[in-house]
């Protein structure tokens, strides 16, 4: 088992978006909600008509209980569609709930009915869940109902015997209703809170990525920007290498003509990189995109890497089997080296570089014998400027293959190995890397 893992979720396992995730989650605590009340009426009027021989209307009663089921199979319904709950239906569900509180009231007594409390518990979760003015709208029609069932309601067979204490019905019946709402009170407002709470955390997470987005865009226009003005004097230097290179005092002179020709190569190298730099900023040269295969492109990265950083403990085990049309991409070319830069600085003696397929899915683990992650770096992977080597302005390296990888819509994951050293694990769909057949025809 890994000591410590972490990562960027994967697409699927991505979570919908905040207001839209909160308000359904909310929607099911209102129909759990009425569940729990269909089913304490029914047992009160049983209690209440069979038990203490109180006289109620208990077929209009039962009516209304029919009613509040039928709209809540409505709302169960309605919530499985996943479709964004708005304040105006959370609004429209709390009023139902508070008309048929108000009808099974006006069948039994009225204001004078101990349950007539249950009131501020349609009102405390309107003031929970819904805005400033649907709150005061919950507030008046409430009151409104409320002075309502003062002045027109069924009267109730029941003793005025409040000096009996709990020995009164009444009492007893004030008793269960003060208990109710308090116990309803706090089991479903420390849940709707707690959807609130997620909910912002959520927008606090898209607030993140959207400025670290932002700051991928500012840092590509600066390298876009540095790739244009470079491109112009290292083709003139390429110019005037060449023309050096047959001239008769360089051909003469065979160490002159090997450092014409090293010169030759370092600009070259540079080109690369600029053309790389365009390419990730949506600016590709002609000469940089071209048709590959996946097996090709990797074996082209990994040997190239091996060229500018020897490394004699490096391993590439590719696993990837059956080959697959590709554009040459430098942003993932880059992503790869910036990973394997990494772990040959912590462990220049053995790199290992594993390329696998599962499913519609490339995976590039690569894998070291350093000292691994810091528990700091782990928790926050992908931030920038989070450098393990203390050094400022660092960091951004991991910053970018997260982000590189999560615009191809993959994601990234590290972790620390029991035995000693990382893992850094690059997941990518393939169908956003692959090169399509009807592109493959354009290109030939």
């Amino acid at each position: 088992m890994p000591a410590s893992t972490t990562g960027a979720a994967p697409p699927s396992a991505r979570p919908a978006g905040p207001d839209k995730a909160a308000g359904l989650k909310n929607l099911q605590q209102l129909i759990q909600l009425r569940w729990i009340a269909v089913f304490g009426q029914v047992l009160t009027i049983e209690v209440v008509h069979y038990g203490l021989r109180i006289a109620i209307p208990v077929e209009p009663m039962l009516t209304v209980l029919g009613c509040l089921v039928a709209f809540n199979v409505l709302s169960l319904l309605r919530a499985r569609t996943g479709r964004r709950v708005t304040s105006v239906e959370l609004l429209v569900a709390l009023l139902v709930d508070v008309a048929a509180l108000t009808a099974q009231l006006y069948l039994s007594g009225g204001a004078t009915n101990p349950f007539v409390f249950l009131y501020l518990l349609q009102v405390i979760l309107g003031a929970v869940l819904l805005p400033a003015w649907a709150t005061w709208t919950m507030v008046g029609v409430t009151s409104a109902c409320f002075a309502a069932l003062a002045l027109w309601a069924q009267p109730l067979a029941l003793a005025p015997d409040h000096h009996r204490g709990l020995a009164s019905p009444y009492m007893m019946g004030t008793l269960v209703s003060f208990a109710l709402t308090a116990a309803l009170l706090v089991t479903f407002i420390t849940r709707i809170v707690g959807n609130l709470r997620e909910r912002d955390g959520r927008l606090a997470a898209l607030r993140q990525r959207a400025a670290e987005e932002e700051h991928i865009v500012r840092m590509g226009l600066l390298a876009s920007g540095a790739a244009h003005e470079l491109g112009t004097p290292l083709s003139t230097l390429a110019v005037i290498l060449g023309d050096w290179q047959h001239l008769p005092h360089f051909s003469s002179e065979p160490e002159l003509a090997d450092d014409v020709a090293e010169m030759q190569a370092q600009v070259a190298r540079c080109k690369a990189i600029v053309s790389g730099i365009l390419l990730s900023a949506g600016e590709a040269r002609g000469e940089s995109s071209r048709a590959t295969t996946l097996n090709a492109f990797l074996d082209e990265v990994v040997q190239r890497w091996r060229q500018r950083r020897p490394c004699p403990g490096f391993v590439f085990d590719n696993q990837i089997g059956d080959d697959l049309a590709m554009v040459a991409d430098s942003a993932i070319q880059q992503m790869m080296v910036n990973v394997l830069d990494n772990a040959a600085e912590v462990s220049p003696d053995h790199v290992r570089l594993q390329a696998t397929r599962s499913g519609d899915q490339l995976v590039l683990t690569v894998r070291d014998r350093g000292p691994g992650f810091a528990s700091q770096m782990l928790a926050q992977l992908g931030k920038p400027y989070q450098s393990s080597k203390g050094q400022p302005g660092r960091g951004l390296g991991l910053f970018l293959v997260v982000n590189v990888a999560r615009t191809l819509g993959g994601y990234v994951a590290a972790r620390n190995l029991d035995g000693g050293g990382a893992e850094v694990r690059i997941t990518l769909p393939l169908p956003a890397i692959a090169l399509q057949e009807e592109d493959s025809a354009d290109d030939r």
